[in-house]
């Protein structure tokens, strides 16, 4: 099939840029909690850098938090409890 002969054409699709998960401002620190628990999925692991949508040294910082809140017992190692539904 032709493309000139097709009676409808593709509209091309705008769409909303994603913001950065990092602003400028925010400090990757171990005691940045509210930060942290966004790049930890619910199983307690460290999600790619390719979900995280962030930059390599932007990682490579935020793992390094992970492991010193870990260690500081400030995040859990593992959180495979079940979550039951009532």
């Amino acid at each position: 099939m032709n493309k000139s002969k097709r009676p409808f054409t593709k509209s091309k699709r705008s769409f909303r840029r994603r913001l950065p998960p990092i602003q400028s401002g925010d400090r990757i620190d171990y005691r940045n909690m509210s930060l942290i628990s966004r790049f930890i999925s619910e199983q307690g692991k460290i999600l790619p850098r390719r979900v995280n949508r962030v930059t390599l040294k932007q990682q490579r910082l935020i793992t390094i938090a992970i492991k010193q809140a870990r260690i500081l017992s400030l995040l859990p190692f593992l959180n495979n409890q079940k979550q039951f539904e009532r």
